[in-house]
């Protein structure tokens, strides 16, 4: 009699526990938010008494305040100064950047508008323009100085030697481009017209017309170079000429200063 009247104790209390726990897990879950929009605040989906809000309608951006040592989630229509939006399938979320003083920024490490006195220059921020750049038409974007505009390069041209096409093997061919806009309109700070390669072909032979003409061309350098020379000879051997009747002409004058002296006599007593 007393083992059954144990064992029905055991069972009802084994109930009341059961009972407390169910109450206890749905208070909780309550706190979670069951009812949507009646506990949530307006745009949350899910919230938490503790936490905030968890989870934001598919339009908006998800902010984590610090709030002491806790985090609240709030929900946004765009994010704030100094966070840029990320969106995910999942959630919409609002992220700190991580530059120093930029008050708006693109990714984690690149800055679109620095606070205010600051300078942007490729997505950081400077109290003044670096070294070689300069603010735009008075705003606070830093540029570098503008860049020679330039067509696109030309094909490569033929293989050439000597202004050739035949009879080598090995030559160069180049290809070019034009000013299109200069700084300042100066062209000549535009150098790069022009680039030129080496190449290497097959070498063919050069036909008739232009052996001939190969040849006259050599026959009449040679024959400058005979007249040079031929020139040359008797230029030289006219100044010896030159000189030989130069040097006869001091001699008969030396002669003649000598016979107008005639040789000295002494004069005796009479």
């Amino acid at each position: 009699m007393r083992l059954g009247l144990c064992v029905v104790a055991l069972v009802l209390s084994w109930m009341h526990l059961t009972a407390g726990s169910r109450g206890t897990k749905g208070k909780r879950q309550r706190r979670i938010s069951a009812e949507g929009s009646q506990a949530c605040a307006k745009g949350c989906e899910l919230c938490s008494e503790v936490n905030g809000c968890l989870k934001c309608s598919p339009k908006l951006f998800i902010l984590l305040e610090r709030n002491d040592i806790r985090q609240v989630g709030v929900c946004l229509p765009s994010c704030p100064p100094g966070y840029f939006d990320a969106r995910n399938p999942d959630m919409n979320k609002c992220i700190k950047c991580k530059i120093e003083h930029c008050e708006a920024c693109f990714s984690h490490n690149f800055c679109t508008k620095c606070q205010e006195s600051l300078y942007l220059h490729k997505g950081r921020c400077y109290l003044t323009c670096p070294d070689g750049s300069t603010a735009a038409n008075g705003t606070m974007e830093c540029s570098s100085p503008p860049q020679c505009e330039m067509t696109e390069w030309s094909p490569w041209g033929p293989c050439t030697k000597k202004k050739k096409t035949c009879g080598f093997r090995r030559g160069s061919e180049e290809r070019t481009r034009r000013v299109l806009q200069a700084p300042g309109g100066d062209h000549a700070v535009c150098s790069d017209t022009k680039e030129i390669r080496r190449c290497t072909v097959r070498r063919t032979p050069c036909p008739e017309g232009q052996k001939r003409r190969k040849g006259g061309q050599g026959r009449r350098e040679n024959a400058n170079r005979n007249a040079s020379r031929k020139e040359s000879k008797e230029a030289g051997t006219g100044s010896r000429r030159r000189k030989g009747k130069q040097q006869q002409q001091q001699q008969q004058q030396q002669q003649q200063q000598q016979g107008t002296a005639g040789p000295l006599t002494s004069a005796g007593p009479t």
